[in-house]
């Protein structure tokens, strides 16, 4: 079995345990993110108050709405990225083997190699696996009250009933699959519909180099902070490696949240009628909209959320596949292949 294989295998191992862990906040991240209110009525709710909102109102299943095409995704993306990251870094090596028998460098492979190699991956993982993540997003934020199909109006026997009433009529309406996700999506926008949101989608692979870029600059300070106080042992820990990598993980998702907010607008069910401020026909009308109608705030709605799921994830991917790995005892163990988990970018 090759290397490329086992880091492929380990890595959608490692998301797919992540992704249970996982998946209620990242179901109630993307309901923050969608959430279109121009006219800032609506009282913002925390994750927790948000999570027992959907318990109450449409059942613990909503939590977990699409985790199925989810799980689907996850292991495909996580298999993508990881397959094609060390077919492009054996290319990489191969290169740099071959620059050194001309007399330049030394034969390893340097740190941009390393993020144009994480960047293709990211590039062929968004272009193969968009049409999964589009289904995701729209079961994610599809609740229980919207009959699908009919528009956004409720009908005027629905709105004489007291809101207990509508909480059990809503969870009499026929479950929202997988199936139905598919031919929504096709029939608002047919094949081209399964890659909305692709553009900033894209535009996330930038996600890992601002961390690789931040987790170095951590790491040179720390070395150079310890160097400096004369102590003996100035090796770093494996603690303070994880915690330099949140750091750093952290900060990129600060800088390219907005992008995943975009992306999910764009992917969620569109309203076709009514509120024209709520409705987008691209990423620049979507990104004009929420600056003119929402100000800044609407680009980080559900940031918090996001940093907890997505550190805690990237945690948990980054041990089960180390461990893996590990426990084939054939994949080879380096610093660079570690840094392709630690560094894997978040498309979710």
């Amino acid at each position: 079995m090759s290397d490329a294989l086992i880091n492929g295998l380990a890595g959608a191992g490692g998301g797919i345990i992540a992704q249970l862990v996982t998946y209620p906040l990242q179901t109630v991240n993307t309901r923050q993110q969608t959430d279109r209110d121009p006219e800032k009525q609506k009282r913002s709710l925390g994750t927790i108050k948000q999570m027992s909102q959907v318990v109450k109102q449409e059942g613990w299943d909503r939590l977990y709405g699409g985790l199925t095409p989810s799980l689907v995704g996850t292991a495909a993306s996580q298999g993508v990225y990881y397959y094609f990251y060390q077919i492009f870094r054996n290319k990489a090596e191969a290169a740099a083997l071959e620059r050194k028998k001309k007399g330049f460098g030394d034969g390893s492979v340097g740190m941009f190699s390393s993020l144009v190699v994480a960047a293709l991956s990211g590039c062929v993982n968004v272009l193969l696996t968009n049409p999964i993540w589009v289904v995701v997003t729209r079961m994610q934020t599809h609740t229980k009250k919207s009959l699908p199909n009919h528009g956004e109006s409720i009908s005027s026997e629905t709105e004489s009933l007291s809101s207990k009433e509508v909480v059990l009529a809503a969870a009499e309406l026929p479950p929202y699959g997988t199936s139905h996700a598919i031919h929504e999506i096709y029939g608002e926008a047919g094949v081209w519909g399964f890659w909305k949101g692709v553009f900033p989608t894209l535009i996330m692979v930038s996600n890992p180099s601002i961390q690789f870029m931040l987790y170095e600059t951590l790491l040179k300070k720390l070395k150079k902070r310890r160097a400096s106080s004369g102590k003996a042992n100035n090796d770093v820990t494996a603690l303070e490696i994880f915690l330099l990598g949140a750091l750093a993980k952290l900060g990129a998702t600060v800088v390219t949240y907005p992008l995943l907010v975009v992306k999910s607008r764009l992917q969620a069910k569109q309203v076709t009628n009514g509120d024209r401020r709520r409705q987008y026909k691209g990423t620049l009308d979507a990104i004009l909209k929420m600056i003119r109608y929402e100000g800044f705030y609407g680009f980080y709605k559900g940031m918090g959320t996001k940093i907890v799921q997505s550190v805690l994830a990237a945690a948990v991917l980054f041990m089960v596949k180390e461990e893996l790995v590990r426990g084939t005892g054939r994949a080879r163990r380096s610093f660079l292949c570690s840094e392709a988990g630690m560094f894997l970018p978040d498309f979710q």
